[in-house]
């Protein structure tokens, strides 16, 4: 694979991070503070939680991402290191899922108290689409794993 597409990858990832982190340093501060909401602050706190604790393990499958790029790089794409990092995005994945699934309750309680039911669907966002990560990520980590021990049986034949 040519140097210049896993480059264009990587700094895709980093700008992926980026707004991410522009989020958790102005806006979330911002919404917790913001003086429009005092009567039901107490129930956005749970969800800024929940938010910050979900950009641990975003940052994480960001990374693993990068290393995963850097397998290629390094023609290591078919090894167990890429089969980990793949693992890794999944479970990943799958805690940000499940993080947002604890933080559903509290934004049915702010719909309510501020009269927007599509703030439901809006959290749900995340879940699916964290959800579908994981099940992508576990289709490439079989589809690698399998590519790896069939190119193991053909090293041992040669």
């Amino acid at each position: 694979m040519k140097h210049g597409s896993t480059l264009f990858l990587k700094i895709a990832v980093f700008l992926i991070g980026t707004p991410v982190l522009a989020l958790c340093i102005y806006g979330l501060p911002w919404l917790a503070n913001n003086p429009a909401n005092p009567d039901y602050a107490y129930i956005l706190y749970p969800i800024l939680i929940g938010m910050y604790v979900s950009a641990i393990p975003f940052y994480i499958a960001l990374y693993q991402a990068f290393k995963l790029l850097s397998y290629i790089d390094k023609n290591q794409a078919f090894s167990e290191l890429s089969v980990k990092a793949l693992k890794n995005i999944k479970f990943c994945a799958m805690t940000i899922s499940g993080l947002y699934v604890v933080i559903i309750p509290f934004v049915y309680l702010v719909a309510e108290l501020d009269d927007a039911p599509g703030l439901i669907i809006i959290g749900m966002v995340p879940i699916f689409a964290s959800m579908v990560i994981a099940v992508f990520a576990a289709v490439l980590q079989r589809l690698l794993q399998e590519a790896i021990d069939i190119k193991s049986e053909n090293d041992l034949i040669v």
